[in-house]
C-alpha cells in the first residue's frame, strides 16, 4: 500500500510560487536538477518546474501531470503510456483500468486498479543522463543557448500475447533541467521470430482536464488544451509554421468521460499524437523502430507573449543549432569571376557568407570531377578569406519522370503531389540525391545547403520505389530519409536554410513568412510589410531561425521603385531595409550580384554591418514586440537578455514623413531589471529611468521621419 502522505509531501515541497520575477525560469536559472525518485511503488521524475509520476501497481500508469509553476494539474484520468495497432490488432502499452469516475483522479483510486487482459506489462525502468540526439558542429557565428542536461527515463514493457513474443518496448522520457519541458518517444524492437506490421504507432495518450465548459458544440468548435503546448519532429507543408505544418497532434473526445458538461460528448479532452499518413511499417526481425519525439512544454499563461518566449527557450534548449546566425549574401551568378568578386565584397564589408541562389550557375547535383574541381577551388578560396561558401539546391517541385516521381494513389499515374509532379524520396533518383548531395559537400567543402521544396509530405503508391514498399509506409521513409540527410549534413557543419519545419532534425533556418510578390512593390511599402513580416514571424520562433528577403535586382517582376540597384542611388532605402531586419536579429537574402557599387555604397553596408556585430549577442536575444508596424505611427521591438551585458537593445521605426516624439511605456520585466534602467540612445548620453509596478519605464524618444533609432538598456 503506497503512503499517501509522502506523496502529498512531494506535491507541495517542490512546487514554485506564483510567477514572480525573482522565481522565473525565463528571467532566472532555475537551480534544481532533474531527479528520478521511487518510494512506495511510486515512480516520479521531476525537475521543480515539471512533475510526472507513475503508479506501479497491476501495470503502470501516469496518474500524475503538474505543472509546478502554477500547481496546474493536467491528468483528469489515467490512459496507456502508448498505443500499438499490430496486424490489425489494438494493444496498449501499460497503463491502468478500472477508473470509475473520468472528470478527475484521486491517488487513493490507486491500488484498486488492474490491467487490460492484451497490454504489454511493464517489465523494469532505467535513468540515464540526456543524450543530444545530433552531435551537431557549428562552423557559423552562435548566439546563447542551453546546455541540453537533465535525466531520461525508459520505461520497459513485453507482451504477454504469444503472437507477440519477443517484441519489447520501451518509452522514452527526457526531462530537462530549468525549463518545464519533456519530451517522449518509443522503441520497439523486434525480438521475434517474424516481422511484424505496425499499422499505427501513438507514442502518447493523455487524458487531459477540460478548459472550458461547453454545454453543446463539436470538437471543432472548441478549443483545445492550452496549458500544454504539443511539438513532435514531424512536421511539414510549406507553411513556416509549426501549428499549420504539424502533421501528428490529434484532439478527440473520451466517451468514458461521461461526467462531462458536454451533452453529447464531445469534448476534446483526450491527446493522441501519431502521424496520420503512416499506417504500415514493416518492422523486420532485429530491426529497431523509433517513433517521433513529442515534446511537451507546460504553458503557464495565455499570453501570446510569454507563450512565445517560452517556445524559444524550447528551441534554444532542444535544437541549439537554431542559435547560429551568420551574415550571408544571396549571389545571383554566371561566371565564377562573379562568386570570387562577391567574395572579396564579403570581405570588405563584414560578411561572412556567399549563398549561392537560384538562378545561378551553381549545380550542385553534377558530381563530375571536373563540376566538383571547379567548386571546390572556389571554396578553397572563399575560406583563405574566411568566408563561407553555400548554394542553392531543389527537390520537389520539379518534374523527374514517370518512373521517380511520386504516383497519385488516385489514378496509379505521376501527380498528386503537393507541387503537382515531384520525385519520390525513395525512388531511385531520390536516393541518387541524397547520396550527390552529401558527396558534393564531403568532396568541395562548401558551408551552407540551402534546400528548396525538402520533402513535404508526399505520399507515394509506387511498389516498385527501392526506398519504401508502397503508399502506407511511403511518407514515413521518405520522411526518414529527409531527415537523415539534414542530421548528417548538421553533423558535418553545414548550415541549413530549409523552407519546411524540421528544426528538431538539423535545419537552422526557414523563411520568416511573406509573400513573393509583395517584392515587386515599391520600397516604401516593403519597408512596412516587412517590419510587419519581422513582427508577425517572430512571436514563436527566434529571429536567427528566421530569414528575411530583399531584392537588390527585379524579383518576381516589379519596376524600378522595388528594387535597389543602383545601389548607390538608394542608400537611404538600403540602410533602413539592412537595419529593420539586423536590428530583429534576422538575416535577409539580399538577393543580387554584389553588395556595393561605389565606396559611398560599401562605407554603409560596413558601418551597418560592423554595428551589428559590436551588439550581436543582445540583437539576437529574444524579443519583446512592442508595436506592430501600420505605415501610421512608430513601431518597434525590445530585446531582452537578463544574462547579458546588455539588459536590453531597444529598436524604434518611424515610417512617417515628419520627425516624431513619443512617450513609450518600455515593458522590462524580461530584461530582469527591477528598480532602475538606464537608457543609452545611439550611445550618447545615459538617462536614468524608474521602473513602476509593471516594470515599465516611460521614456521620451524623438524618431526622425522616415528613418529609426535605437538604445541600449543597461
Amino acid at each position: 500500500m503506497m503512503k499517501y502522505f509522502w506523496f502529498l509531501a512531494i506535491l507541495f515541497s517542490s512546487g514554485l510560487n506564483a510567477q514572480s520575477s525573482k522565481s522565473d525560469w525565463l528571467i532566472h536559472s532555475v537551480p534544481q536538477k532533474t531527479t528520478v525518485t521511487e518510494e512506495d511503488n511510486t515512480l516520479v521524475i521531476q525537475n521543480g518546474l515539471l512533475r510526472r509520476s507513475f503508479y506501479v501497481g497491476k501495470n503502470i500508469g501516469c496518474f500524475d501531470f503538474v505543472n509546478l509553476t502554477n500547481q496546474q494539474q493536467l491528468i483528469r484520468a489515467i490512459k496507456p503510456e502508448a498505443r500499438l495497432i499490430i496486424d490489425h490488432k489494438e494493444y496498449h502499452i501499460g497503463g491502468l483500468v478500472g477508473q470509475k469516475e473520468n472528470g478527475y483522479f484521486l491517488p487513493e483510486w490507486l491500488p484498486s486498479l488492474t490491467k487490460g487482459e492484451n497490454d504489454f506489462m511493464f517489465t523494469s525502468y532505467q535513468v540515464s543522463d540526456i543524450k543530444p540526439g545530433i552531435q551537431w558542429k557549428s562552423n557559423t557565428w552562435t548566439g546563447k543557448f542551453l546546455a541540453a542536461t537533465g535525466k531520461e527515463l525508459v520505461l520497459k514493457f513485453e507482451s504477454p500475447v504469444n503472437e507477440l513474443k519477443g517484441l519489447k518496448v520501451e518509452v522514452h522520457y527526457a526531462l530537462y533541467d530549468g525549463i518545464p519541458l519533456i519530451v517522449k518517444w518509443l522503441t520497439i524492437l523486434n525480438e521475434s521470430s517474424k516481422e511484424v506490421k505496425l499499422h499505427r504507432v501513438v507514442n502518447e495518450v493523455l487524458g487531459l482536464v477540460e478548459e472550458e465548459s461547453a454545454v453543446v458544440g463539436s470538437p471543432d468548435e472548441m478549443k483545445k488544451q492550452h496549458g500544454i503546448y504539443f511539438e513532435t519532429n514531424y512536421a511539414f507543408n510549406n507553411a513556416m509554421r509549426y501549428d499549420i505544418s504539424d502533421q501528428t497532434t490529434h484532439w478527440k473526445t473520451d466517451s468514458v468521460y461521461t461526467s462531462q458538461v458536454n451533452y453529447n460528448f464531445q469534448t476534446p479532452c483526450l491527446l493522441e499524437i501519431y502521424p496520420e499518413k503512416a499506417p504500415g511499417i514493416t518492422l523486420k526481425r532485429g530491426e529497431i523502430f523509433t517513433s517521433v519525439k513529442t515534446n511537451e512544454l507546460l504553458m503557464d499563461s495565455y499570453d501570446r507573449q510569454r507563450r512565445g518566449l517560452m517556445l524559444k527557450k524550447m528551441y534554444r534548449t532542444i535544437a541549439p543549432w537554431t542559435t547560429q546566425n551568420p551574415i550571408f549574401m544571396h549571389l545571383v551568378s554566371k561566371t565564377d569571376d562573379e562568386v570570387l568578386r562577391c567574395i572579396d565584397q564579403c570581405v570588405q564589408t563584414g560578411y561572412e557568407a556567399v549563398i549561392l541562389s537560384f538562378g545561378s550557375h551553381l549545380k550542385m547535383e553534377d558530381t563530375s570531377n571536373i563540376n566538383i574541381t571547379r567548386w571546390k577551388k572556389l571554396a578553397d578560396y572563399a575560406h583563405s578569406k574566411g568566408i563561407l561558401l553555400g548554394g542553392y539546391a531543389l527537390f520537389s517541385s520539379r518534374r523527374i519522370s514517370d518512373e521517380h516521381d511520386v504516383i497519385d494513389p488516385k489514378t496509379g499515374k505521376p501527380g498528386g503531389a503537393l507541387f503537382g509532379n515531384a520525385p519520390c524520396f525513395g525512388s531511385t533518383w531520390g536516393l541518387d540525391f541524397r547520396d550527390k548531395i552529401k558527396y558534393f559537400f564531403e568532396k568541395t567543402g562548401f558551408d551552407i545547403w540551402e534546400n528548396d521544396g525538402p520533402y513535404p509530405g508526399d505520399v507515394c503508391a509506387s511498389t516498385s520505389h527501392p526506398g519504401h514498399e508502397g503508399l502506407e509506409d511511403s511518407q514515413w521513409r521518405q520522411m526518414e530519409i529527409q531527415k537523415e540527410l539534414y542530421r548528417w549534413l548538421n553533423e558535418k557543419g553545414v548550415y541549413i536554410n530549409a523552407p519546411d519545419w524540421y528544426f528538431l532534425d538539423g535545419t537552422h533556418k526557414i523563411a520568416i513568412g511573406y509573400r513573393e510578390v509583395n517584392f515587386s512593390l515599391s520600397r516604401e511599402q516593403q519597408r512596412v510589410l516587412n517590419r510587419q513580416n519581422i513582427h508577425d514571424g517572430t512571436l514563436e520562433k527566434m529571429g536567427s531561425m528566421s530569414w528575411g528577403f530583399v531584392p537588390l535586382t527585379k524579383y518576381q517582376g516589379g519596376g524600378q521603385e522595388a528594387i535597389l540597384e543602383p545601389l548607390s542611388e538608394h542608400l537611404k532605402d538600403y540602410e533602413n531595409l539592412m537595419m529593420q531586419y539586423y536590428g530583429a536579429g534576422v538575416q535577409a537574402c539580399y538577393r543580387g550580384p554584389r553588395l556595393y557599387d561605389t565606396e559611398e555604397t560599401r562605407q554603409l553596408v560596413l558601418k551597418t554591418v560592423a554595428w551589428y556585430k559590436k551588439y550581436r549577442d543582445i540583437l539576437n536575444a529574444d524579443m519583446i514586440h512592442l508595436r506592430r508596424a501600420d505605415g501610421r505611427d512608430w513601431d518597434g521591438l525590445l530585446h531582452a537578455d537578463p544574462s547579458g551585458k546588455y539588459k536590453g537593445m531597444l529598436m524604434l521605426y518611424n515610417p512617417t514623413k515628419k520627425d516624431i516624439t513619443r512617450t513609450i511605456p518600455v515593458p522590462l520585466y524580461y530584461t530582469g531589471l527591477t528598480d532602475t534602467a538606464v537608457f543609452r540612445e545611439k550611445e550618447r548620453k545615459p538617462i536614468t529611468l524608474k521602473l513602476n509596478r509593471n516594470y515599465e519605464a516611460d521614456l521620451v524618444v524623438t524618431i526622425p521621419a522616415e528613418s529609426y533609432t535605437w538604445l541600449t538598456v543597461e
